[in-house]
């Protein structure tokens, strides 16, 4: 067992054990409540929990940087450790991870394809995947809404808008999930070397693409985000290996995140006949609906920040070479602001408040696309059945990471 502990009147809790990667809520309470700032055992990465200092954190660009230097791994004794990039001459700097002024650059390259017309017009095509995967699963009368709908049609979606081969969404979902799987912190060593050659052919993958729309004049160049980019290197705004590290980020943020919103918010109604019915009743409400699940089961829940200069934080002394890791899902769910933090209310006030897609000038670039997602899934799900539960012959579990919050599978029983 893992000996990282956060102490509690009555609990005690340990970062990588399993039941608590699986319902890590209690943990995150205890965070929250006795230690918002707390340095995990041995390693020099600090947890921020509550929703004011991850605020203070990310206003404060001078002191912590976004570029991701190091993660938390699973060592050899099963203990965490910093797996730290820097000793390898490697950092990830692009877009989510980048700062100013390169961020401002990245951004105002993909933002174009990202806007609300671009994703508007995406609608009919979203609806199209999800109306056939729904049906798929309504004549089986069950099946796993992960694989036909929550992994699938996100990694589309976004194949779509950058410009890469929809029929390759197989081979892309399983990148994507290996660039979640290296930020797990359940990773061994090994585990990484191996995750580490799945990137190197995702790398090269899309630069043989991107080098085969450099070659088209721009002229030629189809309206999606790699066309965006191959101008940014024209102009010199960006490198080539800028522009496919985009790409990365963007494919791997569409697998994960939408995937675990999707996974989450099947799974909560799923889990309520009640809630199903007033929202068959009243669709309207799902878009609310949507945004209630991301501040509950934040789809990341969390992110890495390089510490610049000693500093610190709610009276913590914070060295130079530490990381944070901003625990997004705790902060949603911290009682100083969201009342009945625990409880899903779609009637809540404020529920924009959540750090579900982060904030500022990191706020997620795709949210739109992954709320219009989210929506026509859920609206498909539920206009196609009259009901739908969890099947009780197989257990709803989530995949094995601080990182994330997505269903390894969802197996249902639907009724038209």
């Amino acid at each position: 067992m893992n000996n990282v502990t956060v102490q509690s009147p009555s609990l005690t809790y340990q970062l990588l054990d399993p039941l608590v990667i699986e319902d890590p809520y209690p943990f995150y309470r205890a965070l929250v409540s006795d230690a918002p700032v707390y340095q995990v055992p041995g390693t020099e990465v600090y947890l921020v929990s509550s929703w004011e200092l991850i605020h203070q954190v990310l206003k404060n660009q001078k002191d912590y940087s976004a570029n991701l230097t190091g993660i938390l791994v699973t060592g050899a004794n099963g203990q965490p450790e910093l797996f730290d990039f820097t000793q390898f001459g490697g950092t990830v700097d692009a877009i989510a991870n980048a700062d100013e002024p390169f961020h401002s650059v990245h951004r105002k390259l993909v933002l174009p394809q990202l806007n609300a017309r671009k994703v508007a017009v995406m609608e009919a095509e979203v609806r199209d995947w999800a109306r056939n995967g729904v049906q798929k699963l309504v004549d089986a009368g069950q099946g796993d809404c992960v694989g036909e709908l929550a992994n699938a049609i996100p990694v589309k979606v976004m194949a779509r808008l950058v410009g890469l081969p929809v029929e390759d969404v197989d081979q892309l979902l399983d990148w994507a999930f290996s660039g979640g799987d290296i930020l797990a912190g359940t990773a061994t060593l090994d585990r990484m070397l191996e995750l580490s050659v799945s990137t190197g052919e995702m790398s090269d993958y899309l630069k043989r693409h991107f080098d085969a729309r450099l070659q088209r004049s721009a002229a030629e160049s189809p309206d999606d985000v790699m066309g965006e980019l191959a101008r940014g290197v024209r102009e010199g705004l960006i490198s080539q290996q800028d522009a496919v590290s985009i790409i990365i980020v963007l494919v791997g943020a569409a697998g994960e995140s939408t995937s675990s919103l999707v996974g989450s918010a099947v799974r909560i109604l799923a889990e309520d006949s009640a809630l199903q019915h007033r929202l068959r009743e009243q669709p309207q409400l799902i878009a609310r609906y949507v945004e209630e699940v991301v501040r509950l089961e934040s789809p990341f829940r969390g992110h890495y920040r390089a510490v610049l200069n000693e500093t610190q934080l709610n009276g913590v002394a914070i060295p130079a070479s530490a990381r944070l890791f901003l625990l997004w899902a705790a902060a949603n769910r911290d009682p100083a602001i969201f009342s009945k933090p625990d409880t899903l209310d779609i009637e809540r006030h404020n529920t924009n408040e959540y750090l579900g897609f982060g904030h500022g000038i990191h706020f997620c670039i795709g949210a739109r696309l992954a709320r219009l997602e989210a929506r026509v899934i859920l609206e498909e799900l539920l206009q196609q059945t009259s009901s739908f539960s969890l099947d009780g012959a197989f257990s709803a579990r989530h995949v094995s990471s601080i990182f994330v919050r997505r269903l390894d599978a969802l197996q249902l029983n639907l009724t038209a």
